[in-house]
């Protein structure tokens, strides 16, 4: 691996998905909480403190952002499920990794990951075909749909997973 940043390679969408690959992502996004929890399972206050690259966010900060995000995730989707093309709202993700709750203890944020997920899910699993090309507008990325929306949290989970899997080689943890 030669970019720290990006473990499983940068995020790339090919356009719309096919049913098994999108049964594919709700798989892997329904699995994103365990394997949160397995990849960070033992590790100390040290090392959970410990940035998982140079200038970047710590262990801790990582598994307290990726909730953060999917939040911002699973709203999003609900705003193209019930509204005509809706523009998402972003927000400043590294000046939420700064903010107080982003080192308390990660058994909160694990806990918010499962109770996430598991809606999350039952929100996915639910969809009938059309609503994966209901449209969104992404501020930065202009328009965008579901299936997009479903694919880049797929790969969110794993990226943010495979920061913490690839430090603890890394250090032979």
């Amino acid at each position: 691996m030669t970019d720290q940043r990006f473990p499983i390679g940068k995020f790339s969408y090919a356009g719309p998905m096919s049913a098994e690959q999108k049964n594919e992502c709700l798989d892997e996004i329904e699995q994103t909480p365990s394997r949160m929890r397995a990849a960070v399972a033992g590790l100390s206050d040290t090392q959970l403190d410990t940035p998982y690259r140079e200038g970047g966010w710590t262990v801790r900060q990582v598994v307290h952002h990726v909730p953060d995000s999917h939040m911002n995730a699973f709203i999003r989707l609900r705003l193209a499920l019930t509204e005509n093309n809706p523009t998402i709202k972003t927000y400043e993700e590294s000046e939420w990794a700064k903010l107080a709750d982003a080192k308390a203890p990660i058994a909160v944020s694990q806990t918010l990951l499962d109770a996430l997920h598991d809606r999350w899910d039952i929100t996915w699993r639910s969809l009938k075909e059309p609503d994966f090309a209901r449209p969104l507008i992404h501020p930065d990325s202009g328009q965008k749909n579901v299936d997009w929306l479903l694919f880049i949290y797929e790969w969110h989970g794993k990226h943010h997973t495979a920061h913490i899997t690839h430090l603890r080689k890394q250090k032979s943890w």
